[in-house]
């Protein structure tokens, strides 16, 4: 087995071994044993209710096994005692029913206000989309225009075992959900594909997104940082490479990478509208590619034998101009092949095109516009 193919398969396991890291609070000795706090109130509100249920159970545990252990210890057969011969007592029946029920019911009544206040995403700040897709995120606020993808950051050398690891190994990506701080945000969340799970440990909560289903969840953090996550549902084979990654920032802050944002997007829709130099198209495609096409391709675009087909030499890549831009646009039914024709903008999937007709030795000297793309959608 070759080095490459080891950490392909080692790499999902050594996410998920990191995953309980992820978004936890520094600690030391009994706090590394024990759930994190996080940094929201409703975590905080989730860590209480754990420890006031554990703390009672601990009391049950101490009386239960204690008069257990007494029971044994004062009225064993060595000692000649003999053992009462009695049934059916009323009033035991009615004391081990009735404390029980109180119990359940002490217990009840703070669970039952702490799951209240986790689905009352009423009055919210802001709201952002969050829709999972194979392997990646999208982000949209609505409201506000600004919408974008969140793909892994990780450099496909660490991943494959040709450098050093980095500190926030598999849990860093290109762009992160920015929320302000001490504000109610209310996301809605669905999927595109399969079912993924939108989890971030140090914000108390995790909701699945589910093709054709909108759920809801909310939160407020009240400290400006950086908090990572993972899907946290089995999406296929790059589930290890779908992480997430929210920071929160103070509201000038906030506010200044909105309308950074804000300026990036019409930058985007004005490039779609002028004509791109090869170089320029090549440049764009290699990044793009590797961002949403060399999870499945491989970066050499050489696929994966019985699962991902090769791009280099093949006729999609070398065939028709027309056929490689739809089969981007459209995706293929019944294959991995997702469309990318709602997830990419014109000047992307041209030069993605572009990039896969000219790389890897395919050197077909076509050159895709983005004219070319509004043409076929």
């Amino acid at each position: 087995m070759s080095a490459h193919t080891l950490t392909r398969r080692l790499a999902p396991a050594a996410l998920l071994a990191a995953a309980p890291a992820a978004g936890a609070q520094p600690g030391s000795g009994w706090g590394l044993l024990n759930l994190p706090q996080g940094v929201t109130p409703i975590s905080r509100e989730v860590y209480d209710l754990h420890m006031l249920i554990l703390w009672i159970c601990v009391a049950i545990g101490v009386v239960v096994f204690g008069a257990i252990f007494i029971s044994i210890l004062r009225h064993r057969k060595s000692l000649g005692r003999e053992p009462a011969r009695f049934h059916e007592s009323t009033a035991i029946e009615i004391v081990w029913t009735v404390i029980p029920f109180l119990i359940l019911v002490g217990m009840a009544i703070p669970a039952t206000k702490t799951l209240i206040a986790m689905e009352d995403t009423s009055s919210p700040d802001l709201t952002i989309k969050i829709t999972g897709y194979q392997w990646k995120w999208r982000y949209d606020y609505l409201g506000e225009g600004v919408g974008f993808f969140s793909n892994l950051a990780t450099p496909e050398e660490q991943i494959y075992g040709d450098a050093p690891k980095g500190e926030h190994y598999l849990q860093e990506v290109d762009n992160p959900v920015v929320i302000p701080v001490g504000r109610k945000v209310r996301f809605v969340l669905t999927a595109n594909d399969v079912i993924h799970s939108w989890w971030v440990p140090a914000l108390g909560g995790k909701k699945d997104a589910i093709p054709g289903f909108i759920n809801e969840w909310w939160t407020r953090v009240d400290e400006p940082g950086v908090y990572r996550g993972e899907c946290a549902e089995l999406c296929g084979r790059g589930h290890a490479y779908m992480p997430i990654v929210v920071v929160a920032k103070p509201e000038d802050e906030y506010r200044q990478w909105l309308a950074a944002r804000k300026a990036e997007a019409a930058e985007a829709k004005a490039a779609a509208g002028r004509t791109w130099t090869r170089d320029e198209l090549m440049a764009r495609g290699k990044e793009v590619y590797g961002k949403f096409c060399a999870a499945c391709h491989q970066a050499n675009g050489e696929g994966l034998p019985g699962a991902f087909p090769a791009l280099k030499g093949s006729k999609v890549a070398t065939g028709p101009v027309k056929d490689h831009i739809a089969i981007v646009l459209k995706g293929k039914p019944g294959t991995a092949m997702a469309a990318f024709g709602p997830q990419l903008s014109d000047a992307d999937i041209a030069a993605v095109v572009t990039y896969e007709r000219n790389a890897w030795g395919n050197d077909t000297g076509d050159v895709v516009q983005p004219a070319d793309v509004a043409a076929a959608r």
